[in-house]
């Protein structure tokens, strides 16, 4: 019996990328800045955590080694019980769709359309369409901006008027927050699936729901009802090439979103990180033979990356670290582990962006060899090598590394 498990650290890059000056992010290292701020004593929050960067379980996979690769470093011979690499984006985005579309053996070869940073992020013409095909008296925002800051300056006057709260940032993206309650949850999705329909021609990567709860800026708080409305890839990814098998593609996640549902046989969701982890371990548990396990791990960049918070993502991995031997308990001969991630976001950069970072590569499963698969070219070997584990036929992007780990290659 051959399944795979594909769990997506969203943002954990692990160190810039050769062409991460071009996108304004030459020095960023999300895990490298992470591991200095905490040895400093700087991550330190009371109650929450403290001390150096605790990893035991990543680093036993090679999380480090993996690091020390994407740094031009040579990793130590020794110490790991799995494998381990990087891998470079080819991507023309460091947005969450060109991450996975890419892993899942798709890369993003076009352009995303993109709003303006100076003076309003919408035409006029795109708000008057919105207002009149979206049944809304206007919009609030109407700029680049984050969401929790957006909300708190918006949001009570978004109850009043009815208004909802639109902006965007350097993703492709259009965003609308509104109110759970008094704005409507359905309606909110509702509007979103019209704007949806008016940015396609832009060429938009998502629109995205951001509902929200609470009465007064000191109050408001996002909740784990997001939606985002993503374009479908233009080509077959791993998750349809599995499907097209005979096995299964068993989401957890935002992954069904940002597949826009395509290649999706199962989804399960759940509020926060360790809500999908519990989400993640049941689908392993579920997996029979053919199957593919996709889950995303989202707290990492929507909590902490995007909010410039290195004491609250230090303790999110750590928290993930210490239930990763649970999912190595659930493999069986014939499995395959592959953690990575998408992108990067250092919560030590400037700016709330997303930052171009190399990914880590690492992994392990019964009967694979430990020890580097080397700096990979595109994060579409990622996708090859799980292609391979299932014996599928070769895509058209990437390359795998399966006959660096398996024993019967």
């Amino acid at each position: 019996m051959r399944r795979a498990f594909l769990l997506v650290l969203d943002s954990f890059g692990i160190g810039h990328a050769p062409d991460a000056e071009r996108f304004g992010d030459a020095g960023s290292d999300t895990l490298g800045h992470i591991a200095e701020s905490c040895a400093r004593g700087e991550a330190d929050r009371p109650g929450l955590r403290q001390g150096p960067l605790h990893l035991p379980n990543l680093a036993r996979l090679g999380l480090f080694h993996a690091a020390d690769l994407a740094a031009g470093r040579k990793p130590a011979a020794n110490g790991v019980d799995g494998f381990f690499g990087s891998a470079q984006e080819v991507s023309s985005g460091k947005d969450t769709p060109s991450g996975h579309w890419e892993m899942a053996g798709v890369p993003v070869t076009f352009d995303w359309g993109y709003f303006p940073e100076e003076g309003p992020a919408f035409s006029h013409d795109l708000v008057a369409a919105v207002v009149a095909e979206g049944g809304v008296p206007g919009i609030l925002g109407n700029c680049h901006a984050s969401g929790t800051d957006i909300i708190a300056r918006h949001g009570e006057e978004h109850i009043r008027t009815g208004k909802p709260i639109c902006y965007t940032s350097a993703d492709s993206v259009f965003q609308i927050a509104a109110h759970e309650t008094h704005f409507g949850l359905e309606r909110l999705y509702m509007l979103c699936q019209t704007v949806r329909r008016l940015v396609d021609p832009l060429n938009i990567g998502r629109v995205i729901a951001r509902p929200f709860v609470g009465e007064t800026a000191d109050t408001f708080q996002r909740t784990s009802n997001r939606r985002d409305y993503a374009v479908p890839p233009p080509e077959p990814t791993l998750m349809d090439r599995v499907i097209a098998s005979g096995g299964r593609s068993l989401a957890v996640g935002k992954i069904g979103d940002i597949f826009a549902h395509r290649g999706v046989s199962h989804l399960r969701k759940g509020p926060d990180n360790m809500a999908m982890f519990d989400r993640a371990l049941e689908a392993m548990e579920d997996a029979r033979d053919g199957d593919l396990v996709f889950a995303n791990f989202v707290d990492f960049d929507a909590l902490y990356g995007h909010r410039r918070d290195v004491a609250g993502y230090a303790a999110a991995l750590e928290a993930f670290d210490r239930r990763l031997p649970e999912a190595l308990q659930e493999l069986r001969p014939g499995d395959l582990l592959l953690l990575t991630a998408d992108h990067g976001c250092d919560p030590t950069f400037r700016g709330t962006d997303h930052t171009r970072e190399q990914v880590p590569v690492i992994g392990t499963g019964p009967g694979l060899k430990s020890g580097a698969v080397g700096v990979r070219k595109s994060f579409a070997d990622i996708g090859e090598t799980v292609a391979a584990h299932l014996r599928l036929s070769p895509g058209p992007h990437g390359r795998s590394f399966y006959g660096a780990i398996a024993a019967d290659a």
